[in-house]
């Protein structure tokens, strides 16, 4: 009896102390519960940084998320690839991890990963480039990980600890209440990390229920960011690296302007601005089809942009507006009106944001007030 309690022990000592990877490791069933087990980090020195092969990559205009950073890094597994698409995201091969790491600017002095008072950073930048954060002004709040296994992609939200030591797995979402410094104004708000079947809102983009990645389409990646090679366009990295095949040479691809860049057109920066935050639903394959307001970058049909679209289903969501979108009177068009709005049954996007993106919103009143046109008794 004794010589099998000692090897109960022993086993559960083996079980509970095994070894994390020592580099990228992907998982084709099992959902671990520490984000350890993926070997995609090393902490070590106050920093976060990414393991070999794992690739780190920024969109032209990223996704709004309550002002939160973010931390984009990709593997592909040795002798694969992406196979590039002009259009659609690029067709990734089984084995393919998407990491993004979400994480606030601290005040200084604050206590690594302790302080719920987290600093505005905009346009949003990495604490130390392509290769990795520095934690000891960082608050790390989630990674989230899509992963290409044989029955699709699947997403895998990880909530880091105080400590910024491990990330676990959180399948029915978090809620971290913070406290959003902004010059010298202080907002409580909730940020809220998406349960699994929240995931499907936004990356569920052809029809069905399957997941795609969104940020993977040539117009959000075809911009220059340091990394391997120097700071060089990032479609000519990923096929330099092997991780991207049949791509054509980044000045023959679509390319989605930085909505942020003042050398750029009001009208550009705009439709990128909607492109990412909006056109993963609102699009002809999207989930909000139906609704038959279209913000993606190849819609061109001002109608399907909105103007003088009465809404299908936008309930007390309309602000009291007749349209989608006026043109020359931002404060008479709903689109602009949702963007706006922190109310959970009005807002848009209806996840991933309690706070509102004022730049974002003051760039899209900026181009519906250059809109020429009228809807009628608007003015």
């Amino acid at each position: 009896m004794m010589r099998l309690l000692l090897l109960a022990l022993l086993a559960l000592c083996v079980s509970g102390c095994a070894a994390r990877p020592t580099g990228v490791t992907f998982h084709a069933t099992e959902n671990p519960a520490s984000l350890d087990d993926w070997g995609l980090f090393d902490i070590k020195d106050g920093r976060i940084t990414p393991r070999a092969g794992l690739v780190t990559y920024e969109l032209a205009t990223p996704l709004f998320s309550d002002y939160a950073q973010k931390w984009r890094a990709v593997f592909v597994p040795k002798g694969m690839s992406a196979k590039f698409d002009a259009e659609k995201t690029f067709d990734f091969p089984v084995g393919t991890v998407i990491a993004k790491t979400f994480y606030y600017t601290t005040p200084a002095g604050a206590a690594p990963g302790q302080s719920s008072r987290v600093m505005k950073v905009t346009p949003a930048s990495y604490q130390s480039g392509a290769t990795g954060i520095d934690l000891a002004h960082s608050r790390l709040i989630e990674t989230r990980l899509m992963v290409r296994r044989a029955s699709g992609w699947e997403a895998l939200p990880y909530v880091w600890n105080a400590d910024q030591t491990e990330a676990t797995l959180q399948r029915t979402g978090a809620e971290i209440p913070l406290e959003f410094i902004d010059g010298g104004k202080a907002t409580r708000f909730t940020y809220a990390v998406p349960n699994v079947n929240q995931c499907a809102g936004c990356h569920a983009t052809d029809r069905t229920r399957k997941l795609m990645p969104i940020g993977f389409k040539a117009r959000h990646l075809n911009r220059d960011f340091p990394g391997e090679g120097g700071e060089i366009n990032q479609i000519k990295r990923l096929a330099m690296i092997g991780y991207l095949s049949g791509a054509p040479d980044s000045a023959g691809a679509a390319r989605n302007a930085r909505f942020d860049d003042a050398t750029a057109s009001v009208e550009s920066r705009a439709r990128a601005y909607l492109d990412i935050n909006c056109a993963h639903c609102h699009s002809a394959t999207g989930p909000a089809r139906v609704s038959g307001l279209w913000l993606d970058a190849v819609t061109t049909d001002l109608r399907k942009l909105g103007a003088c679209k009465p809404p299908i289903a936008a309930g007390r969501g309309t602000g009291a507006h007749e349209f989608g979108l006026v043109p020359g009177h931002p404060e008479q068009s709903i689109l602009a009106y949702r963007l706006a709005t922190n109310d959970p049954g009005e807002m848009m996007p209806e996840t991933g944001r309690s706070l509102t993106h004022a730049e974002g919103v003051a760039l899209i009143n900026q181009w519906i007030a250059g809109l020429k046109g009228s809807c009628g008794g608007n003015g």
